[in-house]
């Protein structure tokens, strides 16, 4: 019963007021967990775009990969930034339904 507890207890979420939220509430409140409609394309353009924005403000991170890649930091952040607009290249052709009459 214990574990059970602590299972039950970790699962409800809460803000720092101790107010529960909801999960249409949390969805709102942040973008990347995408919505019911959500393609695997935007879900997985919102991971990059969370990765890459990680990296640049993380200065210790970016200052890693300019010295992994033998680049300086502004050209690093200005690739990743670049690499942004479009992290998992041009989206794909939407199919459209033919209606027959």
């Amino acid at each position: 019963h214990r574990l059970y507890r602590n299972l039950k207890e970790t699962a409800t979420m809460s803000n720092p007021g101790g107010a529960s939220i909801s999960a249409e509430q949390l969805k709102a409140r942040y973008i990347g967990t995408g919505h019911a409609d959500m393609t695997k394309y935007e879900w997985v353009t919102n991971q990059h775009r969370d990765t890459l924005c990680s990296h640049v403000g993380h200065y210790d991170q970016l200052s890693y990969y300019a010295v992994a890649q033998n680049e300086s930091i502004g050209r690093v952040r200005t690739q990743m930034l670049e690499k942004m607009l479009q992290p998992c290249g041009p989206p794909p052709q939407k199919k459209e339904l033919e209606t027959q009459e």
